[in-house]
């Protein structure tokens, strides 16, 4: 199964917006064929690896890491394909929250075929977060918040620098994975100090490239900046929409307007985002924290010292008693060159959620 999960991360960036699925087919112990979803579109995973399998996939075993669909989609429901074969057995990490892929556990057990699920259910389940939230709390986008910090949990120095505080390899992590995301955020003091252009720039070419959000702040955001124009949004508020649209409009900028953030996500969740990776700045940061609106936590620390003046990582998130602090769930720690990634969860994976 980790195998499994291995290979379906290799679709990351280009299945959304289906799930990710790498499948493995065993003849005893020993695997003879491997497949994942390579393309929206494609094959799925299961077809791919039973044909890298060929005839040895006959009284086999498939490991998957989500229950094989059973409904026609752009490709034939994978139930057949397993059918037909002649597979004996289905072990998947979790079941497909999908409601029109339903029931693939229930034709496969039909044709006689011993079906099971929940074999490193959490571990598939964060590799797809995005893809559960979205058919279990729709509402707003999956949120993920980005920052790279020093080892004092500052964002940039006292000038307001940020350039660069984590190195080349963390730098290129960033970029595999803003591909995978339906768009990228950042604070309007963000846009305004380091005018980034929230592109993907790195080995994994999107296949629909994230779209650009800026939450503009009290002070106006000029047309000039790289990630403005066509394709992008800025989120303000209700009072300067707008003198902002009149400013921004004209390049092709959507403009849309909102009092509060958790108005703000439910706006772009009605335009088709359904994941957001906010990259900053500390305010924006700390806000979202606070509201409780941030799903996933990617911490890239980087060994340096920035002192008690520097840019604090999360400005707008208030003190509280240690007794009351939530405590986020582990996903990932290693080293990113010098640098080190954190990955948290705000809500704890427990089997069967």
């Amino acid at each position: 199964m980790r195998r499994s999960l291995g290979l379906a991360r290799l679709g990351w960036g280009r299945v959304h917006p289906n799930p990710m699925v790498g499948a493995v087919v065993l003849a005893g112990e020993e695997p003879v064929g491997e497949g994942w979803h390579r393309e929206w579109g494609g094959a799925h995973a299961e077809p791919a690896a039973l044909a890298a399998a060929g005839a040895r996939a006959r009284g086999a075993t498939l490991v998957v890491t989500l229950m094989p669909c059973s409904h026609q989609g752009k490709q034939p429901p994978c139930t057949e394909a397993i059918i037909g074969a002649g597979i004996s057995e289905v072990i998947a990490a979790t079941e497909d929250p999908n409601p029109d892929a339903a029931g693939g556990a229930d034709r496969l057990r039909a044709a006689g075929i011993r079906v099971s699920a929940g074999l490193l259910e959490c571990e598939a389940r964060r590799q797809n977060a995005a893809f559960f939230h979205r058919h279990t709390e729709s509402r707003r986008p999956w949120v993920a918040l980005k920052l790279a910090t020093s080892l004092d949990h500052r964002i940039a120095d006292r000038s307001g620098n940020s350039r660069w505080i984590s190195g080349p390899d963390a730098r290129e992590f960033v970029h595999r994975l803003r591909a995978g995301f339906a768009a990228i955020g950042v604070g309007g003091r963000t846009a305004l100090r380091d005018d980034p252009a929230l592109t993907v720039r790195g080995p994994i070419v999107p296949r629909v490239p994230p779209v650009r959000v800026l939450f503009e702040g009290a002070e106006p955001l000029p047309p000039t900046l790289a990630a403005l124009g066509r394709g992008a949004i800025v989120v303000t508020s209700p009072t300067r929409w707008r003198a902002t649209s009149i400013r921004l409009a004209p390049a092709g900028t959507r403009v849309v307007a909102a009092g509060a953030l958790d108005q703000a996500l439910l706006l772009l969740r009605d335009l088709g985002i359904d994941s957001l990776l906010i990259e900053g700045g500390g305010r924006l940061a700390g806000a979202l924290l606070a509201a409780e609106l941030v799903d996933r936590y990617y911490q890239i620390q980087s060994p340096l010292w920035l002192g008690r003046e520097g840019r604090p990582a999360s400005g707008q998130l208030a003190s509280g008693e240690l007794e009351a602090a939530h405590r986020w769930d582990v996903v990932e720690r290693r080293p990113l060159g010098a640098d080190t990634l954190l990955v948290l969860d705000r809500v704890a994976c427990s089997p069967g959620w």
